[in-house]
This record gives C-alpha cells, structure tokens and sequence, in this order.
C-alpha cells in the first residue's frame, strides 16, 4: 500500500515513469555493448575500462554535480539531459572495429555523465515534496524499478542483440529515451528555487557542512559498500572464457544479470521493513556469505544463475536503507551536493573495484578467487556496521518538505 501511495502522486508518478524509461534504455543496450566488445576480441582490460567508463562519471562530476542541480531548474535540466542520452545512443551504431574502442568509451562516458546528472537531481528533488515514509518508500520504489529495469532489460536486450543485431538494439535502446523525454516534457513540475552560488563557494560549504556532520561521512561509507558488487567484468569474462560453451554470449550476459536483477527487485519488498540500523550488519554479513557462494559455483552456469539470485537479495535492500537514512540526516539545502559527494564515494568503490578486476584477470588471476575477496570484504564492511548500529539514527532533516506540507497535495 505504502508503494502505491507514491504512484498516486502525479509528480511521483512521473518521475517513477521516467527512471524506469531511463533506467531500462540504459540496461537494454548494456548487453549489446558488451557482447560487442566479446565479438570485437577486447581484453580484459579493454572490458574493464569501458564499464569504467560507465561509472566515472559519478567520480569526476561530484565537485559541480550539486552545484549543477541547484543552479538550474529542474525540468529544463532533465529534457536537456534526457537529449543528450538519445545523441550518444544513437553514436553507438557506428562502432565496428576496435580501432574506434575510444569513441564507445568516449560516447558512453558522455550518456553517463547525463544519466548521473538526472539520477542525482531526482533523488535531490523528492525530499523536498515529500518526506518521512512516504520518503523511504519513494526510495524503495526507486531501488525496485532500478533492479526491475536491469532483469528484463539484461535479459530482452541479450534476445535483442542475440536475434535483431547490435544496431536494432541500439534503435530501440534510443525509442525509450524519446518516451522518457515526452513524459518530462509533460509533467507539471513546480520550480522550487535554490540559494543560487558559486561553485567554488558552494563546494566550500558543503565541505564545511559534511566535516562537522561525522554521521554523514559513515552513511556515505556504508552506502558505497553497494559500489564491490559491480560484476559486470566477471559476468562478461565468463561469458567469454566458460559460458560460450554452453549458451551464445549475449545470452549468457543477459540471463546471468537477469538472475540476479530478480533477486534485486525483490529484496527490498521482501527484507525493506526489516532492515534497521542496529541490525545492518547482519545484512552485510549476508551479503557477503551470498558472493562467496557464487564464486565457489560461478563456473557453472545453471549453478551460476541460482547462486548469483542469492547475491542479489540483500543488495538493494542495503542500497535504499543506506540512501534513506543519508536523506533523512542531511539538511535539504545541501541535499543535492551531498547525494553527488556520496554518488562519488560509491562510483569511486565501484571504479576502483571495476579496474582491479580487469588488473587481476589480465594477472591470472582466477575469477572465483576475485570474486571470493569481494564477498571477504562484506565481512569488514558488517564489522563497521555493527560499531556504528547505535551511533547514527533516523535524522530530522529540515527539508523543504517538511516546511511546504501542502506543497505535493497541490500539484
């Protein structure tokens, strides 16, 4: 019921309609792109950079991200954003060879960069129409649309590019951003003002603001832990070295993420009310339990595709929980730059984590072992966890919200 009250709203609502067109259009041509490198015969490295080139963007755009969002009205902002995704989607079409391997990077870090812009600024804008646990909801609306999106858009994009080609996918992955723009385009956003600054003023303050509010560097630490289970790279290898064997590569690609995105659209439904802080770390505990499962079964592809449904459970439920409780003790006018300084920690794990995989595959190193100090990791990441179960709570943040009631009954 909770989760039908968000949808009620016509804001919400089209908002939610535009993250699952977005999202989707994102996912569709994900397997397109890396069945393409497959065929194309890159590398590890080669692999690994091209998803680096997906997640960067949250890294490098932290320091403007919120001054972009604060600086510029919403609507405006997101058709903008919406258009340049439709541009690079489009670019992606002429990449045949690997000699132009640095105009894909080059595209995808570009749509990345909008992509990054509009999921920062929706997450920035909900807490100032709603809040409390229509809030938290909202969140959880976001996380399961967000795994929904990756489990039929992993698996109709691997048939897609298995059946109509890269270029068909490309044409379809291009018509979700078209719809996603008219949809903005006719929704009713009320302009809500910002203190309007320097960036380099406004970088300052924020700084200033995160240094004196400890709890917020925790929950950002705790929120990137989501960040180590990028497994593009492992699935795309397996794919490539184990799978072939068994089921075509964009298939393989597709069914494996598909597995998993199950799991992530439903943990939150099914775990959400459960999760606390003073019980997190039991979550992370699990969570890392699920990897290492995966990885002592992941050169299996039927054993691959259940256990990799396990590590799907908890991983949203972490991911909405931790984004909740950095919303509810954050104050709303450096919400926007706080959610991109947080988007830059999790981006900066995801990165990191994403190169070292390619790193250590191009070493030799086996999969299942890479995989195994991931899960590892988790156990760490639960220790931290259990420390901080008593030391940060649900805040009173004083969102605009909270100060306009009426605001989203108005609308």
């Amino acid at each position: 019921m909770k989760y039908i009250e968000v949808l009620k709203n016509p804001i919400t609502r089209g908002l939610t309609a535009i993250q699952f067109l977005s999202y989707f259009g994102t996912v569709f041509s994900h397997v397109a792109i890396a069945s393409l490198l497959v065929k194309l015969g890159a590398g590890a490295d080669m692999i690994a950079m091209i998803f680096i080139a997906i997640l960067l963007p949250s890294l490098v755009l932290a320091p403007i991200n919120g001054y972009i969002i604060d600086r510029f009205e919403f609507k405006k902002l997101i058709l903008v954003l919406l258009s340049i995704e439709m541009s690079m989607t489009i670019c992606f079409m002429f990449i045949n060879t690997l000699e132009y391997i640095w105009l894909l990077w080059t595209f995808l870090f570009v749509r990345s960069i909008a992509g990054t812009i509009i999921f920062t600024a929706e997450m920035s804008y909900l807490p100032k129409v709603i809040s409390g646990e229509t809030l938290k909801a909202a969140n959880e609306v976001h996380s399961i649309i967000w795994s929904s999106t990756f489990a039929f858009g992993m698996a109709l994009g691997g048939l897609s590019t298995y059946y109509i080609g890269y270029i068909g996918t490309f044409m379809i992955d291009f018509s979700f951003y078209l719809i996603a723009f008219f949809v903005m385009l006719k929704l009713p956003i009320e302009v809500i003002k910002n203190k309007v600054q320097s960036a380099w003023s406004a970088t300052k303050e924020v700084f200033g603001y995160i240094k004196s509010n400890s709890k917020i560097v925790h929950i950002m630490i705790l929120h990137s832990s989501v960040g180590l289970t990028v497994f593009d790279t492992i699935v795309t290898l397996l794919a490539k070295t184990e799978y072939k064997y068994v089921i075509a590569v964009p298939l393989a690609i597709g069914w494996i993420n598909f597995s998993r995105a199950i799991a992530l659209m439903i943990g939150p439904v099914i775990f959400g009310k459960y999760i606390k802080m003073n019980n997190l770390w039991i979550v992370m505990i699990l969570q890392g339990v699920t990897i290492i499962l995966w990885a002592y079964l992941q050169y299996d592809f039927t054993l691959s595709l259940v256990s990799m449904f396990f590590v799907g459970l908890f991983t949203t439920s972490i991911w909405a929980y931790t984004y909740y409780l950095l919303q509810q003790n954050t104050d709303s006018e450096f919400l926007g730059r706080v959610v991109s300084y947080n988007d830059m920690v999790f981006m900066a794990v995801g990165v990191s984590m994403t190169y070292a995989i390619g790193k250590m595959a191009n070493a030799g190193i086996a999969l299942n072992h890479i995989s195994m100090m991931i899960g590892a990791i988790f156990f760490l990441v639960a220790l931290y966890a259990y420390v901080l179960r008593d030391k940060i709570t649900i805040g009173n943040n004083k969102n605009l919200a909270e100060q306009k009631a009426p605001l989203i009954d108005k609308i």
